[in-house]
């Protein structure tokens, strides 16, 4: 098991078009992939778990990846996060 915080960057937060882009990349991962912004735990690869993180603007957030890929998956969606989410 391997995690990282991260911060959100997003002027909006983790709203649908960047939780779809972001559950899309957990998607090609093997491992199990969850955050957890203050007190929630959130599944990666559901829109409406991200969703219902409620992560806004300058959140911390903590991934944390179990499995084969874990490695992979953690870097590459602190990457994607940290590029701002296509946003």
């Amino acid at each position: 098991m391997v995690s990282q915080k991260v911060v959100i960057k997003n002027p909006t937060g983790l709203h649908l078009r960047p939780a779809g882009i972001l559950c899309k990349e957990a998607m090609k991962f093997k491992c199990l992939i969850t955050f957890t912004s203050r007190d929630n735990t959130a599944n990666a690869k559901s829109v409406l778990s991200v969703l219902g993180a409620c992560v806004k603007c300058g959140d911390e957030v903590t991934f944390t990846c179990e499995g084969e890929d874990e490695e992979n998956a953690l870097r590459s969606l602190v990457e994607l996060v940290e590029s701002g989410l296509g946003e």
